[in-house]
């Protein structure tokens, strides 16, 4: 097992949340943290922790992003007009990973993580392996025709355990789609309550 892939699974412990709603979460069979005093009941935490937590959830939720890149994602949110937790749901949701995701490529984020960074995916005919790159309206992204067939791709494409938001088109046979349009928070399909409200709070105290 991986460094990234025992981090992923104490994430969801340590926030006490089935993060990506996987079935095969530790947090299923063992609802306290990780660690010697994991079982110990804890105080109620205070707004700094709420805000902190939610910060949490939001970053390993779209496969731990690293602090550097998320507070310039706050910025940014914040720089543009509108409600911040808005854009702020709208920049990560536009990141060439999670768009993969959600249009069951892969079965999780952090297979699409790798996914892009080994090249296998297009957007507008173009191989782009940064799982950061920022997708625009009407950018159609695609699996390249020789990775079509890997067994990680096609069990992704035939699962029924995730549905495509609306914001997203997509052709399943030709594995390709389109990012229609930005999302609203209301429209991403988290598994968790996600409070990106807290996390602009936490940024801006």
């Amino acid at each position: 097992m991986t460094k990234r892939l025992q981090s992923k699974y104490k994430i969801n412990r340590r926030l006490g949340v089935n993060l990506w709603g996987r079935a095969k979460s530790p947090i299923n069979r063992r609802e306290y943290a990780p660690g010697q005093h994991g079982q110990r009941r804890t105080r109620k935490p205070s707004d700094y922790g709420l805000q902190l937590m939610a910060k949490q959830k939001l970053k390993g939720y779209y496969g731990n992003v690293s602090e550097r890149q998320f507070r310039r994602y706050y910025e940014e949110a914040v720089r543009r007009r509108g409600n911040s937790s808005e854009r702020l749901i709208e920049i990560l949701e536009r990141r060439l990973d999670a768009v993969v995701y959600r249009m069951k490529f892969v079965p999780t984020v952090f297979a699409a993580r790798q996914f892009v960074n080994h090249g296998h995916v297009k957007v507008n005919g173009r191989r782009v392996n940064i799982p950061s790159f920022l997708v625009k309206d009407g950018d159609l992204i695609e699996v390249k025709e020789k990775s079509r067939e890997l067994a990680i791709v096609l069990a992704a494409v035939e699962a029924t355990d995730r549905d495509i938001p609306d914001y997203l088109e997509v052709n399943a046979k030709k594995m390709q789609g389109k990012f229609v349009r930005a999302p609203k928070f209301t429209d991403v399909p988290y598994p968790v309550q996600m409070e990106p409200h807290l996390v602009i709070e936490y940024y801006s105290r």
